[in-house]
């Protein structure tokens, strides 16, 4: 009997872990070195430029890798998560070709596309450094990966999101209120009743906090949710689309002059829908949060490759490439810089590759706050998106 289709057009995880979510040329690899009894010992190195360019980005993905390369018998080193990057290795691999050999689609796409997203995230947190941003651009991709995306960005600082599976699988909790759907089922001319109804409904736990552009102006819904909720309304979000947004600042400052006038300052003003960093830059200090979408999202992934660059202790590598088992450094002043393992680095420079897998066993822990705290740190160092 043929098995039927998946409903989902979703590769499962044990084709993941076991090395079928591969490119077919891998599988020519492995079949081809085994008829030639050919399995050399290499060190294979991931990275994104061989050089330093000053264009970083930020590690991430890692916790997928090393679980990945956990079943098999290899060791690894790799930049802790939520390092930032602008060359050389961040992941390395000795052992066996064909140990791993069938790995290198999957490994790289768990960096390189979670790798895209930390980075956009991060650029949203340097632009509204104390401001809340909540990642909401899980509409935009596939659910298969909402996970990776929301995860991504809380390792670049971001304060939350919105993909309620996202967090069951990296346990979190999502955030949100509500949508325009919920206003348009209760009509034109309604939304005091939504907002009522909404108020009634949710936990205690979920702040009040109504959107107020769906059919009127968003001063003139706002103050309508302040009279109906009254001091139960917590904030307001405006959502309004860049086609009918005008002076999106200014509306932003009305929205807040009319709570003022009212003695509902204390009302937070929250903004999203289709905002990126220079969004953020221009509103962070009229807005109390954000809501983040497919700037994050939508981010394109790191263009990773993995390359061998050792064979039984020789050095090898393609054309374009660079030979030789590589460290990588970071300086005081927040350089970033490459060297071969076994030479002496730059003066005071911190060597940055850090064990990740011993003889097929993960030998670190992965803490999304920690490597938040690291990001920020790091761009703080570098000077990532500095305006």
């Amino acid at each position: 009997m043929t098995a039927s289709p998946p409903d989902f057009d979703v590769v499962g995880t044990d084709a993941v872990r076991d090395g079928r979510a591969t490119d077919a040329y891998f599988d020519r690899t492995v079949e081809t070195l085994r008829h030639a009894d050919r399995d050399p010992r290499v060190v294979a190195e991931v990275t994104a430029d061989q050089f330093p360019d000053g264009e970083f980005e930020l590690l991430a993905g890692l916790k997928d890798a090393a679980a990945l390369l956990s079943r098999y018998n290899v060791d690894a080193d790799a930049l802790p998560e939520g390092t930032l990057f602008d060359g050389g290795p961040v992941l390395r691999i000795e052992g066996r070709y064909l140990e791993f050999a069938a790995l290198e689609t999957a490994l790289l796409g768990f960096l390189s596309h979670a790798s895209g997203v930390a980075t956009a995230a991060l650029e949203c947190r340097r632009a509204a450094p104390a401001t809340d941003v909540l990642s909401f651009g899980a509409r935009h991709v596939h659910p298969s990966i909402a996970a990776m995306v929301e995860r991504s960005a809380l390792v670049a600082g971001l304060d939350g999101f919105s993909s309620v599976s996202g967090g069951e699988v990296i346990g979190r909790e999502a955030s949100g209120t509500m949508p325009h759907a919920l206003l348009i089922c209760f009509g034109r001319g309604n939304q005091e009743d939504a907002w009522r109804a909404f108020d009634e409904a949710v936990p205690e736990s979920v702040p009040r906090i109504a959107l107020c552009d769906t059919y009127s102006d968003e001063v003139d819904e706002t103050v309508r949710a302040a009279e109906t909720l009254g001091d139960r309304l917590d904030g307001v979000r405006l959502d309004t689309t860049g086609s009918r947004r005008g002076d999106f600042r200014h509306i932003v400052r009305e929205v807040q002059w009319e709570l003022d006038a009212r003695d509902r300052a204390d009302v937070d003003v929250f903004l999203s829908g289709g905002l990126g960093p220079a969004d953020l830059r221009r509103l962070r200090d009229v807005a109390d949060g954000f809501g983040v979408g497919g700037h994050v999202s939508n981010a394109d992934p790191v263009d990773f490759a993995l390359d061998i660059v050792a064979v039984d202790g020789e050095l090898a590598a393609k054309r374009g490439k660079i030979p030789g088992i590589k460290e990588v450094y970071r300086t005081a002043e927040g350089g970033h810089h490459v060297g071969l393992r076994g030479r002496d680095g730059p003066e005071g420079g911190e060597a940055l590759l850090e064990p990740l897998v011993r003889d097929g066993e993960v030998v670190r822990e992965f803490d999304v706050d920690a490597s938040a705290e690291r990001a920020l740190a790091d761009a703080e160092r570098v000077g990532f998106r500095a305006e």
